[in-house]
C-alpha cells in the first residue's frame, strides 16, 4: 500500500470506516506482530501487546497529522508499548520473586517450560533478546522492519547520531557473542526471520 493510499484509508478510519480498519489491518499486521515478537520479553506476551497497540492506535489516531511518514510513526508507537510492557512484566517479577523468598518456597517449572523453550527461535533471537531495549528497539527496527537511521531516529524520536551509535554498540555486543563477520550477513538472517513471521 502506497503512502497516498495508506491516509486515505486512515482519514476514512478517522471518520468511521470498519472497512478501512480491515484494509489498515492487514497492511500492517505482519509489521506490528512481527516486531512486537522481537521486542517482548515473553514469547506469550506477544498477543496482549499487540492489542494493546491497536487500541494505542486507535486512541492516538487524531493526533498523526499525516507530515510524518505512518510507518515511522508506527514503529515509534510499537516500540513505545513494548518498552512499557517489559517494564510492567520486570516489576510484576521482581513482586513474584520478592514474596516467593518471603515465603521460602521451592519454585519448580511449569508444565508450560518446554513449550516456552521451543519458541524459541535460535541463538540470532536469543542474542538480541539479551541486548537493552534501546540497543534492541535499534537492532529490530534497522534489519527486522529495514528501517533507515532517519526513520529510526524519527520512530524512537532520538536524534540521528544517537540512532547510528545505538547501533554501533548493539552490533558490538552481539559480535561479543556470537560469530557474524560482516553486517550483511546479519541482514540476511533478519530477512529470513521477516519471511518466517
Amino acid at each position: 500500500m502506497t503512502e497516498e493510499e495508506l491516509h486515505g484509508c486512515l482519514q476514512r478510519l478517522k471518520e468511521g470506516d470498519k472497512e478501512a480498519f480491515t484494509v489498515l489491518h492487514d497492511s500492517i499486521k505482519q509489521q506490528v506482530y512481527g516486531t512486537v515478537c522481537l521486542l517482548v520479553n515473553r514469547p506469550g506476551d506477544v498477543a496482549d501487546v499487540v492489542n494493546e497497540i491497536y487500541m494505542e492506535l486507535f486512541r492516538c489516531l487524531p493526533q498523526y497529522d499525516g507530515k510524518r511518514a505512518f510507518g515511522a510513526w508506527l514503529n515509534g508507537m510499537i516500540v513505545r508499548q513494548c518498552s512499557n510492557w517489559n517494564r510492567r512484566s520486570w516489576r510484576r517479577l521482581r513482586i513474584q520473586i520478592r514474596s516467593r523468598e518471603n515465603a521460602s518456597t521451592v519454585i519448580f517449572p511449569g508444565a508450560d517450560a518446554p513449550l516456552l523453550e521451543q519458541e524459541q527461535r535460535g541463538e540470532l533471537l536469543q542474542l538480541v533478546s539479551g541486548l537493552p531495549p534501546k540497543l534492541r528497539s535499534v537492532v529490530v527496527l534497522r534489519y527486522y522492519g529495514e528501517c533507515s537511521f532517519d526513520e529510526i531516529a524519527a520512530a524512537l524520536d532520538i536524534p540521528l547520531g544517537t540512532a547510528k551509535s545505538r547501533h554501533h554498540k548493539a552490533l558490538h555486543k552481539l559480535r561479543q557473542n556470537a560469530a557474524f563477520t560482516d553486517e550483511q550477513e546479519m541482514k540476511e538472517d533478519w530477512t529470513c526471520l521477516s519471511k518466517v513471521n
